[in-house]
């Protein structure tokens, strides 16, 4: 067994006792370092008498490793990054014996003693050790799965000052956060933006609108079809986006436009002018229709784009344009303090991208210093069949159309493992692809990709799973298995004139000579670009096999692919879903934004269902209020059911309303105690299939009649192994209640019911539900807050109590203390916040920096002071609500938070009670 130590671990005063245990694991001795087993996959081993080291066990390619994570000094397990907070007793846990917990790991240097960390250990093989040794400007041009994002990631950490992550997706721009912050990672002075374009947007200035989408533009596009004759919705697109509006320099005029070189846009002279006189109706259009297009914006924008940033480091690169790469630019501090990753093989959607473009404009137009460019060529993703036939595409486009650039200009290397299968299916075998379909409908592990949107209905007669993708849809997923229905035959005759004339000997080759095309005036490589490219996308979807269904097993192109057509059975040992799985595939799919399939999912699969019992909502709660509590109110109903929802969302003003009316304060306080232990039994409980049952009768994200989703419930109940259960499933994090309490304010809200939960559970709850960042609307700009700073916890911690705000008789919040909140912090974990974070010094200077009025440099304005000492939440605040795909709204924070609602008590309180 090898030996590894994380290349983060301070361990320099126990060298010798490492080298013990190095020695005893690499002799597969576990005795002799006292091997005991945690939870979750680790273990721990006796250093000293008082020194613990945690470490976690992985395999990879017939080898097996111990990965050495964390030193603990003085039995400090409740400090471990790892261990989340869990109470360890060392005379209860077990000594380890074989088979160990080992955890299968992509890739293991073969001789490197040391290895990185994400969310998961991580192991670079040597070109990607060479990234993370070079300095910037850097360009790292690599496939899906080569490890593009965790070397981005790892540039980030090391690099001091403010850093920005950017990518065009909002998803991976959440998910890339979630990996910077994962285990507890301390950035030390470090601050840090995770952005999608459009957030990067707003925090320069919220524009009006939404950004324009391909959808919204073929609506426009159907109404121009007159003019438009000799095009396409996607061409047209692309043209608007990636030609006309797209350069540094400002949208062309139509002189600038007609003057374009022969490759430098899809279309001819003539066509030229009839597009631009639509462009200028599109321009008008997008006005009328409250969208707005993100080129345009980002010319409009460069006034604001203020040097900030000490580091850029932007993702997937090829998804967005020169204007929009150059916007981004301008806000760094050093013109060439950055890295850009991405794959030009993958664009699948208008904005006229190549390296050639991005070179000019970051080192010959902004002097940006020496070009330097790593090519990532192993594939971590595809089994070794997968990988050849997606060569053999790019290896075609290379002989059809010379190379594109010399960035691109590599094939992929695979990683040793199952070879995975390449297989064709007719159309014609009805009893086959019958099947295919009864073994594939119900698996998570099998996904459907057509060519277009309009493809999905044919495929949709044959496959009734309703993981159907177009191949736009399918960017950024990733499946065991892939069926690609009649990708080749949607597009006969074009995908047979690119086979046209070659052979194996030019597909079949392990490099790509670098040769440009030789005719300048051939358009065809930008014509047929979404069709080459959507192929090798849609085969890079698939982690191990891929079907392809189609018309004619002869078309040259299969035939010059060597996809067999053997009439041999496929899909045989796909596994079926659960109902479990498919509430895991739903809620990630909805986090990409494909709320198609979302939907399909749970009408045809889930069958989900609504709930028995009426969910209370803001404005229902607030009739709930005058049925209970108008004079000629009769309702006992209603007054009961008022009562219990005010013991669950406990409030100052609800407890001094219910005193008022009960027979006495202490009988008040008594009943609320007992309507929570009544309203939280079935969460509290260790049985949690019943709960778990309900999600899956009536979603993850039902209500209860108070208003609870499943996940704050469990938060609220403490129930720990509950929440892993619906986090594992999918719920959502960031879901509100009535009062703006999103699950991790009710973990935090259990420490007053519970007070040993803080020093408990809610380290590895707090973990768990708490986001990576949120965003605020300040001074019509997006601000972010990371989990990782301290302005984060405080600004939870007022969230939570908010509801116990003193009162005025307006009535008004006159809000929190700082004296109430540093008695709440000291019940509270570090991985919620810091030991020196818990200071008054600190949470004073906190709450100074970010006040609505402050000047101060670096402040958020998150905090309006009522009087001395006293805070609540700035009502000036905008925060962002998520809608549906990937859509949102700006709301006030007096409406996220629910301020009317929380004050709705005082107006019922007799007129003598002040």
């Amino acid at each position: 067994m090898r030996f590894l130590t994380y290349e983060g671990l301070h361990a320099t005063d126990f060298e010798p006792q490492l080298d013990r245990v190095r020695a005893a694991f690499e002799r597969d001795d576990l005795a002799a370092v006292d091997l005991k087993k945690l939870h979750g996959g680790y273990y721990r081993v006796k250093l000293s008498d008082a020194a613990r080291l945690i470490v976690q066990f992985v395999r990879w390619n017939g080898g097996r490793a111990a990965l050495a994570l964390e030193l603990l000094p003085n039995h400090e397990y409740e400090r471990s990054r790892f261990l989340r907070g869990a109470r360890v007793d060392e005379s209860k846990i077990e000594a380890a014996v074989e088979p160990l917990d080992e955890r299968p790991i992509k890739y293991l240097h073969p001789t490197r003693t040391t290895f990185a960390l994400l969310d998961k250990p991580l192991s670079f093989d040597d070109a990607q050790d060479e990234v993370l040794r070079r300095r910037p400007p850097l360009v790292v041009v690599g496939s899906a799965g080569s490890g593009k994002t965790a070397l981005l990631l790892q540039q980030l950490r090391a690099a001091p000052g403010r850093v920005l992550y950017l990518t065009e997706s909002a998803w991976l721009a959440q998910s890339a956060r979630g990996l910077f912050v994962a285990l507890d990672h301390d950035p030390g002075e470090q601050e840090a933006d995770f952005l999608s374009y459009r957030q990067f947007l707003d925090s320069l200035a919220v524009p009006a609108g939404s950004a324009v989408t391909f959808r919204d533009f073929v609506g426009f596009f159907e109404r121009h079809r007159q003019k438009l004759r000799f095009t396409d919705a996607h061409r047209c697109f692309e043209e608007f986006r990636g030609v006309l509006c797209a350069s540094p320099d400002g949208p062309l005029s139509l002189e600038q436009y007609l003057a374009l070189g022969v490759r430098q846009s899809l279309y001819d002279g003539e066509q030229r002018a009839q597009l631009f006189e639509v462009w200028g109706r599109y321009q008008q259009w997008l006005t009328e229709a409250q969208r707005f297009e993100p080129n345009l914006v980002a010319h409009a924008w460069k006034a604001h784009a203020t040097p900030r940033y000490d580091f850029l480091a932007i993702d997937e690169v090829q998804d967005l344009t020169p204007v929009q790469l150059a916007l981004a630019l301008a806000t760094l501090k050093t013109p060439g303090n950055f890295v850009l990753a991405g794959d030009a093989n993958q664009v699948v959607h208008p904005n006229f991208f190549s390296w050639s473009k991005v070179k000019s404009l970051f080192w010959e137009r902004l002097g940006a210093g020496e070009q330097q460019v790593s090519v990532l060529k192993v594939s971590y993703r595809n089994a070794p069949e997968v990988t050849r036939v997606a060569n053999a595409v790019l290896a075609l486009k290379h002989a059809r159309f010379g190379s594109i650039d010399r960035e691109s200009n590599t094939l992929l290397e695979p990683v040793p493992g199952e070879p995975g299968e390449v297989r064709g299916l007719s159309l014609g075998n009805s009893a086959e692809l019958a099947g295919l379909d009864a073994r594939t409908r119900r698996s998570t592990e099998v996904a459907v990709v057509v060519l277009r949107d309009e493809d999905k209905a044919a495929a949709r007669a044959h496959f009734k799973t309703p993981l159907v993708f177009s191949v736009l849809e399918s960017k950024g997923l990733e499946y065991e298995n892939v069926i690609l229905y009649r990708v080749v035959s949607g597009e006969r005759r074009l995908y047979a004139e690119l086979a046209e004339g070659l052979t194996a000997a030019d597909v079949d080759v392990t490099a790509l000579d670098y040769a440009r095309g030789r005719d300048k005036t051939d358009k065809t490589s930008e014509a047929y670009k979404f069709f080459v490219n959507a192929l090798y996308v849609a085969l890079t979807r698939a982690v191990k096999n891929v079907w392809l269904v189609e018309d004619d097993p002869s078309h040259p192109l299969l035939q010059l692919l060597r996809v067999p057509f053997d009439g041999a059975q496929v899909g045989a040992n796909v596994k079926q879903a659960t109902a479990e799985d498919w509430q895991r595939e739903a809620s990630r799919l909805e986090a990409h934004g494909k709320l198609e399939q979302v939907e399909a999912i749970r009408s045809q699969v889930l069958r989900t269902q609504p709930t028995p019992w009426q969910q209370l909502d803001g404005p229902g709660l607030l009739d709930l209020f005058k049925r209970a509590l108008e004079p000629r109110s009769v309702s006992r109903k209603a007054k009961d059911l008022l009562r219990d929802t005010l013991a669950v969302h406990p409030s100052r003003a609800g407890a001094l309303l219910m005193n008022v009316f009960a027979a006495s304060p202490l009988q008040a306080s008594r009943q609320d105690i007992q309507t929570v232990q009544r309203v939280l039994s079935p969460w509290t409980s260790r049985r949690i299939k019943d709960v778990l049952a309900d999600t899956e009768r009536y979603g993850l994200e039902h209500r209860s009649m108070h208003g609870l989703t499943p996940l704050m419930l469990a938060a609220r109940a403490g129930n720990l192994a509950l929440v892993e259960a619906l986090l594992d499933r999918g719920a959502s994090r960031t879901n509100r209640d009535l009062y703006g309490l999103q699950p991790m304010h009710h973990a935090l809200r259990r420490v007053w019911l519970e007070r040993g939960f803080g020093a408990g559970d809610l380290g590895a709850m707090w973990e768990m539900l708490a986001p990576a960042s949120f965003d605020v609307r300040v001074d019509d700009r997006l601000v972010q807050i990371g989990r990782e700073q301290g302005e984060f916890a405080v600004f939870q911690l007022f969230v939570e109590r908010l509801q116990m705000s003193k009162l005025s008789r307006e009535p008004r919040l006159i809000g929190i203390g700082t004296s109430e909140l540093l008695t709440y912090v000291e019940a509270l974990p570090g991985v919620v916040l810091r030991d020196y974070r818990k200071k008054r010094p600190y949470l004073s200077a906190i709450l100074s920096k970010n006040e609505a009025l402050s000047t101060a440099v670096g402040s958020r304005r998150l905090f309006e002071r009522r009087r001395h000492g006293h805070y609540v939440i700035n009502p000036a605040l905008s925060l962002w609500r998520e809608g549906a795909g990937g859509e949102g709204q700006w709301l006030p924070a007096d409406e996220v938070f629910a301020t009317r609602l929380r004050l709705e008590p005082m107006r019922w309180m007799p007129n003598d009670f002040w």
